[in-house]
């Protein structure tokens, strides 16, 4: 994601009675998390966005799923790639953390183990109530742009495989099932996705 320019972020804050922030941490599946160095990968940009309406944007877990399995489903639709299945496990997990990085403000990758039981795994954070489910997901598949079906992590336009990690994982072809969730605290929502078998792992392609 590019990093917004300063001068057309003042402008914003300036227009916007209460700024709303979108954070997004790239996707992690069996690559070298991103916070250590040397990865090639750096700290995404908080990006300001004027809303059409202050009004709080729809919530539910009924239409949490609803808005994940159709995101997932047209994104992975486009390029030939079965839909993925709903697991409540990996909502759960998704939940579980979810409301640790509520409850922490820590907005970073789980630490898991390497190997068959790791989960791959998206994340978004945002202004409370601030986004639609639609507008969530539609900020990791519009990593489209930037998309190279190179093995990993070759798989960015940009070099910066960063750019490119949720949206690899949603399209990962050998991930068959996702679960997702949300919590919230005072400022901010916290999206998690689990997705099982994990994608974006090293030296591989998506599809």
């Amino acid at each position: 994601m590019m990093r917004p320019d300063m001068a057309a972020m003042r402008a914003l804050r300036h227009l916007l009675s209460i700024p709303v922030f979108a954070l997004l941490l790239a996707g992690c599946g069996q690559m070298v998390p991103s916070s250590r160095p040397g990865t090639g990968e750096r700290p995404p940009a908080r990006v300001v966005e004027a809303r059409p309406s202050d009004a709080p944007a729809p919530r539910g877990a009924g239409l949490l799923r609803q808005a994940m399995l159709a995101g997932h489903r047209a994104a992975r639709a486009e390029i030939g790639l079965p839909p993925l299945a709903w697991d409540d496990r990996l909502a759960a997990s998704a939940l579980a953390y979810a409301q640790d990085m509520a409850r922490t403000g820590r907005f970073q990758h789980a630490e898991q183990p390497q190997g068959p039981t790791r989960q791959g795994e998206n994340l978004w954070t945002g202004t409370r109530g601030a986004y639609r489910y639609d507008e969530m997901m539609g900020h990791w598949v519009a990593e489209k742009r930037d998309f190279l079906n190179l093995p990993v992590p070759q798989s960015s336009r940009t070099g910066q495989f960063g750019d490119v990690a949720h949206y690899t994982q949603i399209v990962w072809a050998r991930s068959t099932a996702v679960g997702c969730a949300m919590a919230s605290n005072a400022r901010d929502d916290f999206l998690v996705c689990r997705y099982s078998p994990t994608g974006n792992v090293f030296g591989e392609r998506a599809f």
